[in-house]
């Protein structure tokens, strides 16, 4: 099977694991990640954030890492035929980004061509802002995006912390907490095989 080209949408404060453990997981089996953030080029650093669950009402948020861009959103604007996937990862960053009308184009045109869409914790946030992503679908994210996914025409599954949804192409999660297996469903859709020989 041929390595697959997987576009990773970020911005500021993006989850700090669903960036890092993501993008190594997928380049140790051979993967290219291209990791973007809005107005951001090759080279430039963003902030991250690193959520947790400590007994409060709801999570809390520490600084991450900083975590490297290493393609130009510009480029990719006119390079999306390139890529079999793309993936939001979760945290701050996508509440602000979908706003965004370039990325907003970008996730309609995976959504109209088709190709699989990964989406994890707060990543649904960019999916639920262009009209017909995630109606129909059946969707995991943090619980506090359920009321949007519902509006937008989705079906909310409640998974636990360590589990992955799989609906037609389209692979989702709550959290950080699932990566194991979002990532491992995420190679299943690509059509990734691992053997242990």
């Amino acid at each position: 099977m041929p390595a697959k080209k997987i576009l990773m949408l970020t911005g500021e404060f993006t989850e700090e694991y669903e960036i890092f453990v993501y993008q190594q997981a997928m380049e140790a089996v051979g993967h290219t990640i291209h990791v973007v953030c809005p107005d951001k080029n090759a080279g430039d650093l963003i902030k991250t954030s690193l959520h947790d669950f400590e007994g409060d009402q709801t999570y809390t948020e520490k600084l991450g890492h900083y975590a490297l861009i290493n393609k130009t959103f510009a480029d990719v604007e006119k390079q999306l035929d390139q890529y079999d996937a793309v993936y939001c990862a979760g945290g701050r960053g996508p509440e602000y980004i979908r706003t965004d009308k370039r990325v907003q184009a970008m996730v309609r045109h995976f959504h109209e061509t088709k190709k699989p869409i990964f989406t994890i914790c707060h990543g649904v946030q960019i999916l639920v802002a262009v009209d017909g992503v995630v109606r129909g679908k059946k969707v995991g994210a943090l619980a506090a995006c359920e009321p949007e996914v519902t509006l937008a025409g989705g079906t909310y599954i409640d998974l636990s912390p360590t589990e992955a949804y799989v609906d037609g192409t389209m692979v989702s999660a709550k959290g950080w907490t699932a990566l194991a297996a979002f990532i491992r469903e995420c190679l299943k859709v690509l059509g990734t095989e691992i053997r242990h020989g």
